[in-house]
């Protein structure tokens, strides 16, 4: 089952540049653990004690998978999963 996970800028440094890259897994947590054991040091900029950081936007096909049920949503072949790191100015 690939996903296709779309990277941002600021991670890329951990996928060698690429600004997408598959995955596996069922659910969010899935993916992102699959995602760390091909690209270590990712999971660590996207989870903190076990759910989201606060400042990093994950979307599932569109939808903020803060709605859809976190770490636990699930994912299916074909979906796409988008990383946007929050910001802020003023």
């Amino acid at each position: 089952m690939a996903i296709e996970v779309r990277i941002p800028t600021i991670l890329r440094t951990y996928t060698g540049g690429a600004k997408a890259v598959d995955a596996e897994g069922a659910t969010l947590d899935e993916l992102i653990s699959n995602l760390e054991s091909l690209h270590p040091g990712l999971k660590d900029r996207l989870i903190d004690q076990g759910n989201l950081r606060r400042f990093v936007n994950v979307y599932l096909n569109d939808e903020d998978v803060r709605f859809l049920g976190g770490l636990g949503t699930p994912v299916s072949d074909g979906d796409t999963v988008t990383v946007l790191p929050a910001v802020a100015g003023g």
